[in-house]
């Protein structure tokens, strides 16, 4: 049986994201030497959890130059995009990698999109998973937002139930 794993904003080959700063003025992403080491790493822990029969949903920002796309295909599972902002190159270049592209994606009735979309839009979804807002700090505080940065979830994928299991603990405090 497959599992469904989510996952935001990569940004493969973002190689000045390695100078990037939190609004405590740490690293955003600190411990890499180099972005090739990051690179290796986010495929690493990706893969340590998703099997090549698993879904993995990124919610978008893969890359931030046509070849470093390639990243994707080391990946483990089944992968499906949710376009982000820094997801303009041809389509035909994402085509072998991702079984499906999308805008924005409902997902066990929860809305999947690269930015939090406002809090009426939510309707009767059970909430918003979303990427792009990359320092914990700065994340949606309404307890029906759930962000899948890497760097919110030490760059390595989560599950939908793990999501959805958040989701309800947030709702209930």
């Amino acid at each position: 049986m497959s599992a469904v794993f989510l996952i935001s904003d990569y940004h493969f080959g973002h190689a000045n994201i390695l100078t990037f700063r939190r609004s405590d003025g740490s690293l955003l992403r600190p411990g890499f030497d180099n972005v090739e080491q990051m690179n290796e790493f986010m495929v690493e822990e990706t893969n340590k959890v998703v099997r090549p029969q698993d879904h993995l949903y990124i919610g978008g920002d893969v890359a931030m130059r046509d070849k470093d796309i390639e990243w994707v295909g080391k990946l483990n599972g089944k992968k499906r995009l949710v376009l982000g902002n820094h997801d303009f190159s041809k389509m035909k270049l994402y085509a072998p990698y991702f079984e499906k592209i999308f805008g924005t994606r409902r997902l066990d009735n929860f809305i999947l999109s690269h930015y939090p979309i406002h809090p009426d839009s939510i309707g009767k979804a059970r909430g918003c998973i979303y990427g792009h807002v990359h320092d914990p700090a700065n994340n949606i505080k309404d307890p029906r937002y759930f962000s899948i940065c890497v760097e919110n979830l030490n760059y390595t994928p989560i599950s939908i139930e793990e999501v959805a299991s958040r989701i309800e603990k947030q709702k209930e405090q």
